[in-house]
């Protein structure tokens, strides 16, 4: 692993923070620990101050500290193996004393003589997670972390990202980003997915016309497609794949992470970019040709269910992919598949009246269940989309719930593992503010308020049942986003929220915490990097929200930052806010005479000059029916 790269990459997300951040009963981290407890003193930084590993499998740890001291601080500290003898001032990555601390978790010791992190493996490299979250961004002449007390595990053992690169394609240097960013907030699988009807995006050797034909599109939808007006086509041609070599390449750097990669290949629908390469897998004896598709939606042309060379090449396919990646779970996809060519093809029904099938519901439960079996033949286990539940469940899949909870608790009852992913919850594919003030997503609202209030184990189930909820994962389709940037706005700050729902307690989780002492600090380690991010409006502006004043009261009105350090402007002018306009410092007292109303309107502007959408609060002396007539 090039470890300046990793310690460029994770410390883009720190910032200038403290011993103020002893305020908070989380110290700031995100996600929230299982436990802290906050003690009196701080843990003083210097140049007496060693670095030391009590195993070998440690010392990876201890040299990444190292090197994040080196980059971030200019900071050298030796790096030694531990001895008994004391030190005045010491940071120690050890994993003895770990029996009884699951998969994951760490302990994290401040005392004022020094820093123990114990952990082993993941566990390790969460503890270190934590431990930059405290330190400050930037060299001061005395750096001190507040002693603590913190015990840590991660609530589910499934904490999962997908990414969608064959609606748009990004490059290796994005998917590490993305993979990094998972990583300093804990979280442990990334689902990439790479194939779809807009494009192929795995190299397969045994069928190079797969990436030569499949992966590319002649052009792409400009503007929504959930529109009824025709918009048109951009003309300009869309595409890429990932190599083998870069694959293992990712592999190996998501691994380094403690992230493993779930590969996603669809079938049996969204496969028109195989059909494009290889047309003899469709319905019908002279199907095609296609052409890779343009736009978004859902498409008749499926893989042919008779045929035994559609099976034939994908068990091809699906060994060069299990080839590559190590992870236990292979996507097979199975969502939105439509029945039409099944249903008029003589392959499909013979299919079925050989198999004593009841319809081509059952029919794709035979798809299924046959690509599982052969999975399954080489140790491996299948996820699928809840379609995959229509017709019959294969006997050993876990199912991914992604239209609402229904197919997860379906799925639960009959003791499958479910990995949570509704929709209506954590897509960042949806709007997180009004359509009108955001940059063009698929219809829908997941604001972080909702997101972080998401429970992934549905109360409906009995405890045996949760017991299968094995996590959840947050998905991005990029339908509308067609590039890195527009992904990194659409997913922050709804990852670090997500994060909270897959590691924090549930008792533990406090959104007013938070939102006011914790991500404010977070955001602002952002605002000091390239990245791009959504920039949440001030706390206590209510957006659309009208108070009727009665008796010609005052209102105060008090508002806070969600980034530490930007800066609050308002306007009662009916005009949107800039910095020309009055700056927030203190309470902003609201006084309006009898039948008249007043229109208070922020915007929150960060340091780097990152804006907020504009809120718009409306306050009334009068009945909204007396007010018409004046």
């Amino acid at each position: 692993m090039k470890r300046s790269l990793f310690i460029i990459l994770l410390t883009l997300f720190l910032s200038k923070s403290g011993v103020s951040q002893t305020a908070d009963p989380n110290l700031g981290i995100i996600p929230a620990p299982k436990s802290v407890n906050v003690l009196m003193g701080q843990f003083a930084l210097s140049q007496k101050t060693i670095i030391q590993y009590e195993n070998p499998d440690d010392r990876n740890t201890a040299i990444l500290f190292q090197d994040f001291l080196k980059e971030k601080y200019q900071v050298n500290l030796p790096v030694t193996k531990y001895s008994s003898g004391k030190t005045s001032s010491s940071i120690l990555f050890t994993s003895r004393g770990t029996e009884n601390i699951i998969a994951g978790g760490y302990k994290l010791n401040i005392t004022p003589a020094g820093i123990k992190v114990i952990g082993k493996e993941a566990g390790m490299f969460y503890g270190f997670q934590s431990l930059i979250q405290l330190f400050p961004i930037e060299k001061t002449a005395n750096m001190y972390i507040p002693c603590a007390e913190i015990t840590d595990e991660p609530r589910f053992k499934y904490r999962g990202m997908h990414l969608d690169v064959t609606l748009h394609f990004f490059p290796v240097s994005f998917v590490k980003k993305f993979i990094n960013m998972m990583a300093q907030y804990k979280l442990n699988t990334f689902h990439w997915h790479l194939t779809e009807d807009q494009g192929w995006r795995i190299e397969i050797k045994k069928y190079p016309e797969l990436t030569k034909a499949g992966a590319w599109r002649a052009q792409t939808l400009i503007g929504s497609a959930q529109k009824d007006d025709p918009i048109g086509y951009d003309n300009t041609p869309h595409g890429g794949f990932y190599s083998q070599d870069e694959i293992r390449e990712v592999i190996k750097y998501a691994s380094d992470r403690h992230i493993t990669i779930i590969p996603e290949i669809e079938l049996p629908g969204h496969c028109i970019s195989a059909l494009v390469a290889y047309p003899n897998l469709a319905c019908g004896d002279n199907p095609g040709p296609f052409k890779t598709i343009e736009s978004w939606g859902i498409y008749e042309d499926v893989f042919c269910a008779g045929k035994e060379s559609t099976f034939e090449f994908l068990e091809n396919v699906l060994t060069e992919v299990m080839e590559l990646f190590p992870s236990k779970y292979i996507h097979i996809g199975g969502d939105e598949v439509p029945k039409t060519r099944w249903k008029s093809c003589k392959h499909c029904q013979k299919r079925i009246k050989d198999n004593n099938l009841k319809d081509e519901f059952e029919l794709q439960s035979y798809f299924v269940q046959r690509i599982e079996k052969f999975i399954n033949s080489k140790g491996r286990a299948i996820i699928g989309w809840d379609e995959i539940l229509e017709g019959g469940l294969a006997p050993n899949a876990t199912v991914m719930s992604w239209r609402g909870e229904k197919g997860g608790i379906a799925a639960a009852k009959q003791n499958h593992d479910v990995i949570m992913a509704p929709n209506d919850y954590i897509y960042f594919d949806h709007y997180q503010a009004k359509p009108e003030q955001e940059p063009i997503g698929f219809p829908g609202f997941n604001p972080l308020e909702r997101v972080y209030g998401y429970n992934p184990v549905p109360e409906s189930l009995t405890p045996d049942q949760k017991k299968h909820i094995l996590g959840a994962e947050a998905c991005v389709w990029t339908e509308y986003m067609a590039t890195p940037a527009k992904v990194e706005y659409m997913i922050l700050p709804r990852l670090l929220a997500f994060s909270e729902i897959t590691w924090t307690p549930l008792e533990r989780k406090n959104y007013k915490n938070f939102q006011e002492e914790r991500l404010p600090i977070h955001l602002a380690k952002l605002d000091k990097t390239d990245v791009i991010y959504f920039v949440p409006t001030a706390i206590g502006a209510e957006d659309e929200k009208t108070y009727h004043i009665k008796n010609n009261k005052d209102v105060t009105i008090t508002l806070k930052s969600p980034v530490k350090g930007a800066k609050i402007f308002y306007t009662f002018n009916h005009h949107s806010p800039r910095e020309t306009d009055y700056l927030y410092e203190k309470p902003i007292v609201v006084n309006v005479p009898d039948g008249q109303k007043r229109v208070l309107k922020t915007i929150v502007i960060t340091p780097s000059g990152k804006r907020s959408n504009v809120t718009k609060t409306i306050f009334l002396n009068a009945s909204p029916q007396a007010l018409n007539r004046k």
